[in-house]
């Protein structure tokens, strides 16, 4: 009698699942999107900003976004007169910041922020779904030690920690 019900209780359970999913949240009815060029925002002349200047960044930060939606592969990428979703976006600031320095106040670890503005419209009825006005990627980095990097690869890595952010924004956030 044990036994029927341990068996039971397991066949149940194995129908039943445990309600993980790999697959993807979007409705149906959205299957391509289109990354606008981003507008660059931001202030270089303001001199209480502690930003640093990288060329071309609001390119950098499309071409990021649209290869983590390839990679990512739940929306195709399309031309704007054929998707079903448009993101558009400007990009605010890229800052860094010290996080540590050693005895002398010279610093050992900076964090770079790139931040964006987003709003991802609904094509076919011309609604916006959800806006972002201050969405940041993020990472830290050294300038010395094992774990040494340079700038660009901490613009790099803090590009697609972005990137990563902004997919999973549009993907799973139904």
């Amino acid at each position: 009698m044990m036994g029927r019900f341990l068996l039971c209780t397991l066949l149940v359970a194995s129908i039943a699942g445990c309600g993980y999913t790999t697959g993807t949240l979007l409705p149906a009815k959205y299957r391509k999107i289109a990354v606008a060029p981003f507008s660059n925002n931001v202030g270089f002349t303001d001199q209480n900003i502690q930003g640093i200047y990288v060329p071309l960044l609001e390119s950098n930060v499309r071409t990021a976004i649209i290869d983590k939606f390839l990679f990512d592969g739940n929306l195709k990428i399309a031309d704007p007169d054929k998707a079903d979703l448009v993101l558009s976006g400007s990009l605010i600031s890229i800052a860094q910041d010290d996080l540590r320095q050693d005895v002398n106040q010279n610093v050992q670890e900076y964090r770079i922020r790139i931040i964006v503005s987003l709003t991802l419209t609904d094509t076919a009825a011309d609604k916006v779904l959800w806006k972002e006005p201050s969405y940041t990627g993020e990472t830290t980095y050294f300038l010395t030690g094992s774990q040494a990097s340079s700038q660009s690869a901490a613009v790099d890595a803090a590009l697609n920690d972005l990137a990563t952010r902004v997919v999973e924004r549009t993907v799973e956030n139904w």
